[in-house]
């Protein structure tokens, strides 16, 4: 079988870019190991989707996940491998599925610290996911590497089970919205410290302490878990040469038709150069990429 459309990514643009194409009468295969992507992670309410004056992220993940199965479309529970031109898809099980057009929407990935103790500890008091692990950390002290608001999110979220937290901006201060500072500042667990520059994470068995400089100040914390929210880095492995990329791995599109540089290769979502990563905003783009891809199919016919 040939597809019309296969899309790689199960996030809100991967499942907007299904349910357009389905629309359409694209004979279509989304293929993701999960659903949501980053969106399954988030830890706190999400009040800025139309339609829902406040609804969290694994509820918003289901409702997508829903409306595309009520769809036409076929779903591959899978990681893609590789893309080669034609189009060939290759899973890690060694599925092969072949299509005129494909859609990237693989999202983007935690973005690691790159620092000694980081690889060592994951599991062991290293977390890049509040929602998954929080509950493991009741009642003790914890750091969360990022002042943003995925940071200020997730110490909403973990002030609901620890004793302590302590939250590390790189920066002179933090860049999480009003909001989301007001809404911290509220809680007497949290301690912010700016200036404040990870050098290493401590530990036997599991997560101890964590050594960091403030203005080249050595100093110490006792800690027994590390969140880590420093933003996040495309999912591009499997692109090979098929795409251009900027400085951030970002894969560069056409803004009109999110159209790579390789004729037939779209792309969509926080996987490309577009500014502001925000959930109604890859939604808006994958149907974007949906439509263009119809247009192209009907302009070959």
């Amino acid at each position: 079988m040939i597809y019309d459309l296969i899309i790689v990514g199960g996030g809100p643009a991967g499942v907007t870019a299904g349910i357009y194409a389905s629309r359409q009468r694209l004979k279509c295969l989304l293929i993701t190991k999960d659903f949501g992507g980053q969106l399954s992670r988030k830890t706190v309410a999400i009040e800025n989707y139309p339609g829902f004056k406040k609804i969290s992220g694994p509820e918003l993940v289901k409702n997508l996940e829903t409306h595309l199965r009520n769809q036409e479309i076929d779903i591959e529970k899978d990681l893609v491998s590789r893309i080669e031109k034609g189009f060939s898809v290759k899973t890690k099980k060694g599925k092969i599925f072949k299509s005129k057009t494909v859609l990237i929407c693989s999202g983007s990935d935690p973005r690691p610290l790159e620092v000694p103790g980081e690889k060592r500890f994951i599991g062991k008091g290293v977390s890049y996911c509040a929602l998954c692990d929080g509950p493991m950390f009741r009642d003790k002290r914890i750091a969360i590497i990022g002042g943003g608001d995925s940071g200020f999110e997730t110490a909403i979220f973990l002030a609901n089970y620890v004793e302590k937290m302590y939250i590390m901006e790189r920066g002179p201060k933090v860049l999480a919205d009003n909001i989301n500072q007001e809404i911290v500042g509220k809680t007497d667990k949290a301690e912010i410290i700016t200036n404040a520059v990870l050098k290493k994470i401590k530990g036997d068995n599991f997560v101890s302490l964590i050594d960091y400089q403030v203005k080249g100040e050595n100093k110490t914390l006792k800690v027994e878990g590390v969140f880590v929210e420093i933003g996040y880095q495309p999912a591009t492995y499997f692109a090979n040469d098929l795409v251009d990329f900027n400085k951030k791995d970002e894969i560069k599109i056409n803004r009109d038709t999110n159209e790579t540089k390789t004729p037939g290769l779209f792309a969509a979502g926080d996987v490309t150069e577009i500014k502001n990563k925000q959930i109604v905003i890859a939604a808006g783009e994958g149907a974007k990429a949906a439509l263009a891809i119809y247009n192209d199919l009907q302009r070959r016919k």
